[in-house]
């Protein structure tokens, strides 16, 4: 995995170097003491909290040492659990949006879908320039140059091979087939539109992942891909395929549970996930509650892992949406919308056998929330995105309404991990004003949201801005705070966006 191997050459480096570095003098200055005085205000975006428990749902603000105390929870913090000082922005693209996907690759290009319907098909909108421009590369037609390589997509996706650093766009057509194109360059050329196999059931809300070849499976490319769909039948569950050879065929769809656990009680699921161990995940609920299923042999056959019986799932929109990631050193992390309307979180450090206490990771003031999304970094670190609403939109203030939040822990295995919160944009621009957009479909959030954690270890969450009726897909991420791989240090300081970066309307 390309990561693994920076990082022991980071290691290497590391050890020919003596004294400190300047990472480690900005930690020592800026967060002595694992205190929260960091010589600045902390935003009116920024929230240092603990989570919430099944039994006290509700977010505790680590800022309030008297709290703490009356609360018996360490004040001390340090370590992996370090608060660094954070601050988070968005840029828009220029273009618009449906079910946003985004992928990054080792060379730090950012990729997003940018959805165009019938006739011209989703295209890929690409930054190098960690989001500031944007240019659509594609993948274009042989015969016009302006329109989509495949002519439809009702689900756009868009997915980065960690392993091998290719670019896999996925398109569903009219709830009845699908095809993958490749990208091995940056999006610089494509390959031809591959079909898929699976054409005799309902096709939706596809997802791929990619996971090195386990032990006994023999693959013909250095990954195997493995993509679940929606088969339409919450009773049926979903379907899932495998390709041994880079996509270019793939095995015929077989169910993603096992058989005894046949009738599913819900079909829709979160974006799949591969692991170094060669692993694959797809989250949706058991019978039981919020779901992870595992595959050990590149999706043929699945086993069925319930989270937890004490925190339900959203009855709405996001009923069926457990997300999954797993981060580098195989552990599983899943987060999902509970019975509350917030999001709640687990881990499992053993493949999906066993799971910590769900932990409730919204920001303080935030009392409904949808669209979760999930990725993971280097061990024990990881970034969950949701949208979230602290009150109705009010005319008279132009404040409230939706917003993009994305929550941060460095050190996710703590039994009560430190959270460090951000909104990606400023209260007075809220991303929707739907009353309920959480619990609908709406606007360019389509049914799903995507985040994702770049070779630095910034994480970016793909979002649309809807008040303005364009859906414009817009890009949040840190300005300052955390590196969710490698050492925990700060990143490089980013420059800030939001509504003025929008560029349609």
């Amino acid at each position: 995995m390309r990561r693994v191997a920076q990082l022991i050459c980071l290691l290497i480096f590391s050890s020919m170097v003596t004294g400190c570095t300047w990472w480690e003098e900005e930690v020592e200055v800026e967060v002595a003491g694992g205190s929260f005085d960091f010589g600045r205000d902390i935003p009116i975006t920024t929230w240092y909290h603990f989570p919430g428990s099944p039994s006290e749902r509700w977010a505790v603000d680590a800022t309030d040492s008297e709290l703490l105390v009356s609360l018996n929870i360490s004040t001390e913090l340090s370590g992996n659990s370090t608060p660094f000082f954070t601050s988070a922005t968005y840029y828009g693209t220029g273009f618009d949006t449906f079910e946003p996907t985004l992928g990054i690759t080792s060379s730090g290009a950012i990729f997003f879908t940018n959805y165009n319907g019938l006739g011209d098909g989703t295209h890929i909108i690409r930054s190098t320039d960690k989001g500031q421009t944007w240019e659509d590369v594609g993948p274009f037609g042989q015969i016009d140059e302006d329109s989509g390589q495949t002519p439809n997509s009702n689900d756009p996706y868009i997915y980065v091979d960690k392993f091998t650093d290719r670019l896999v766009k996925f398109d569903m057509h009219v709830l009845a087939a699908m095809f993958v194109e490749f990208s091995d360059d940056d999006g610089e050329s494509w390959s031809i539109p591959y079909p898929v196999e699976g054409y005799y059931v309902t096709q939706d809300h596809q997802s791929i992942a990619s996971m090195p070849p386990p032990a006994g499976v023999t693959a013909f490319h250095p990954v195997i891909y493995v993509y679940c769909i929606n088969t339409g039948s919450p009773a049926a569950g979903a379907q899932c395929s495998r390709s041994l050879n880079g996509g270019l065929s793939w095995d015929i769809q077989r169910i993603g549970f096992p058989v005894e656990s046949f009738p599913q009680c819900s079909g829709l699921h979160g974006h799949v996930a591969g692991g170094i161990d060669g692993s694959v995940y797809r989250g949706n609920p058991s019978c039981e509650g919020p779901a992870v299923y595992r595959s050990l042999d590149g999706g043929y056959t699945w086993s069925e892992h319930t989270i937890t019986t004490e925190v339900g799932m959203q009855d709405g929109w996001h009923a069926h949406e457990v997300a999954t990631a797993v981060d580098d050193g195989g552990n599983v992390h899943a987060t999902w919308i509970g019975d509350d309307l917030m999001p709640w979180y687990a881990n499992s450090q053993d493949q999906g056998e066993t799971w910590s206490q769900p932990m409730m990771v919204a920001a303080p003031g935030v009392n409904e929330t949808g669209f979760p999304t999930i990725f993971a970094g280097a061990e024990g670190r990881v970034v969950v995105g949701y949208i979230g609403e602290s009150s109705d939109y009010d005319e008279n203030t132009s404040t409230g309404g939706w917003s993009g939040y994305m929550a941060i822990m460095t050190d996710s295995f703590s039994e009560r991990p430190l959270i460090t919160s951000v909104a990606l944009n400023h209260p007075e621009d809220p991303l929707d004003i739907t009353p309920d957009c959480g619990d609908v479909r709406c606007g360019g959030f389509g049914d799903f949201i995507d985040v994702e954690i770049d070779d630095e270890g910034r994480p970016w969450i793909a979002l649309a801005h809807n008040t303005a009726g364009f859906q414009e897909a817009i890009i949040g991420t840190l300005m300052e705070g955390p590196s969710l791989y490698g050492d925990l240090a700060y990143l490089d300081p980013l420059p800030e966006g939001g509504n003025s970066t929008l560029l349609l309307g």
